[in-house]
Protein backbone atom coordinates (compact mmCIF):
# COMPACT_ATOMS: atom_id res chain seq x y z
CA UNK A 1 0.00 0.00 0.00
CA UNK A 2 0.92 3.60 -0.78
CA UNK A 3 -0.81 6.54 1.05
CA UNK A 4 -0.43 9.55 -0.52
CA UNK A 5 -1.10 13.35 1.12
CA UNK A 6 -1.14 16.54 -1.43
CA UNK A 7 -0.72 19.99 -0.54
CA UNK A 8 -0.74 23.34 -1.58
CA UNK A 9 -3.95 24.40 -3.10
CA UNK A 10 -5.51 27.34 -2.91
CA UNK A 11 -7.17 30.73 -4.76
CA UNK A 12 -5.08 32.68 -6.86
CA UNK A 13 -5.47 34.79 -10.08
CA UNK A 14 -4.76 34.69 -13.36
CA UNK A 15 -1.34 34.71 -14.28
CA UNK A 16 0.27 33.17 -10.39
CA UNK A 17 2.30 30.17 -10.01
CA UNK A 18 1.18 27.65 -7.43
CA UNK A 19 3.35 24.57 -6.49
CA UNK A 20 1.38 21.15 -5.04
CA UNK A 21 3.09 18.17 -2.90
CA UNK A 22 2.50 15.35 -3.01
CA UNK A 23 4.17 12.99 -0.05
CA UNK A 24 3.99 9.36 0.11
CA UNK A 25 4.60 6.80 2.48
CA UNK A 26 4.04 2.97 3.09
CA UNK A 27 6.40 1.91 0.39
CA UNK A 28 9.52 2.60 -1.69
CA UNK A 29 9.20 4.31 -4.96
CA UNK A 30 12.20 2.83 -6.61
CA UNK A 31 9.82 1.12 -8.93
CA UNK A 32 6.77 3.52 -9.20
CA UNK A 33 5.70 6.43 -11.47
CA UNK A 34 4.15 8.94 -9.70
CA UNK A 35 1.35 11.80 -11.47
CA UNK A 36 -0.99 13.69 -11.56
CA UNK A 37 -4.28 14.02 -12.49
CA UNK A 38 -7.07 16.82 -12.60
CA UNK A 39 -10.37 17.10 -12.35
CA UNK A 40 -12.58 19.94 -13.22
CA UNK A 41 -16.08 20.61 -12.25
CA UNK A 42 -18.65 18.50 -14.50
CA UNK A 43 -15.73 17.23 -16.24
CA UNK A 44 -13.90 13.45 -16.28
CA UNK A 45 -10.16 13.61 -14.69
CA UNK A 46 -7.38 13.69 -16.97
CA UNK A 47 -3.93 13.13 -16.98
CA UNK A 48 -1.67 16.06 -16.17
CA UNK A 49 2.49 14.49 -15.75
CA UNK A 50 4.38 11.86 -14.48
CA UNK A 51 7.49 11.30 -12.99
CA UNK A 52 9.54 7.67 -12.86
CA UNK A 53 10.76 7.61 -9.17
CA UNK A 54 13.74 6.30 -10.65
CA UNK A 55 15.64 8.45 -12.83
CA UNK A 56 13.15 11.36 -12.74
CA UNK A 57 11.84 10.81 -16.44
CA UNK A 58 9.22 12.55 -17.33
CA UNK A 59 5.60 12.53 -19.70
CA UNK A 60 3.49 15.76 -19.91
CA UNK A 61 0.10 16.22 -21.39
CA UNK A 62 0.30 18.25 -24.60
CA UNK A 63 -1.53 21.03 -23.21
CA UNK A 64 0.51 21.54 -20.03
CA UNK A 65 3.90 21.86 -21.65
CA UNK A 66 5.61 24.64 -20.76
CA UNK A 67 3.82 26.17 -17.72
CA UNK A 68 3.70 22.66 -15.55
CA UNK A 69 6.70 21.30 -14.40
CA UNK A 70 6.74 17.85 -12.14
CA UNK A 71 9.65 16.91 -9.89
CA UNK A 72 10.53 14.95 -7.28
CA UNK A 73 12.40 14.71 -4.00
CA UNK A 74 13.83 11.39 -3.39
CA UNK A 75 14.91 12.20 0.74
CA UNK A 76 11.69 13.79 1.17
CA UNK A 77 9.39 11.16 -0.51
CA UNK A 78 7.66 13.81 -2.75
CA UNK A 79 6.36 14.87 -5.94
CA UNK A 80 5.97 18.18 -6.78
CA UNK A 81 3.63 19.93 -9.17
CA UNK A 82 5.06 23.59 -10.43
CA UNK A 83 2.39 25.15 -12.11
CA UNK A 84 2.99 28.76 -13.45
CA UNK A 85 0.96 31.61 -15.58
CA UNK A 86 -2.12 29.72 -13.99
CA UNK A 87 -5.13 30.65 -15.79
CA UNK A 88 -9.13 30.03 -15.25
CA UNK A 89 -9.20 27.25 -16.54
CA UNK A 90 -6.84 25.34 -14.68
CA UNK A 91 -9.62 25.44 -11.55
CA UNK A 92 -9.91 21.91 -10.78
CA UNK A 93 -9.44 18.94 -8.02
CA UNK A 94 -5.76 17.87 -8.29
CA UNK A 95 -4.96 14.56 -7.33
CA UNK A 96 -1.55 12.58 -6.67
CA UNK A 97 -1.32 8.90 -7.68
CA UNK A 98 1.02 6.34 -8.35
CA UNK A 99 1.30 2.97 -10.09
CA UNK A 100 3.98 0.54 -10.22
CA UNK A 101 5.78 0.24 -12.95
CA UNK A 102 4.53 -2.68 -14.45
CA UNK A 103 0.45 -1.80 -13.98
CA UNK A 104 -1.20 -0.30 -16.66
CA UNK A 105 -3.38 1.77 -14.35
CA UNK A 106 -2.92 4.15 -10.50
CA UNK A 107 -4.37 2.26 -7.90
CA UNK A 108 -3.18 4.63 -5.33
CA UNK A 109 -4.63 7.85 -4.85
CA UNK A 110 -4.16 11.02 -2.94
CA UNK A 111 -7.71 13.17 -1.52
CA UNK A 112 -7.03 15.58 -3.72
CA UNK A 113 -6.00 19.22 -3.60
CA UNK A 114 -8.79 22.12 -4.61
CA UNK A 115 -7.03 24.90 -6.75
CA UNK A 116 -9.09 27.85 -8.04
CA UNK A 117 -7.73 30.78 -10.41
CA UNK A 118 -9.71 33.84 -10.44
CA UNK A 119 -9.46 36.07 -13.43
Amino acid sequence: QVQLVESGGGLVQAGDSLRLSCTASGRTLGSYYMGWFRQAPGKERVFVARIKWSGGSTVYADSMKGRFTISRDNAKSTVYLEMNSLKPEDTAVYYCAARPLQSPTYPYWGQGTQVTVSS
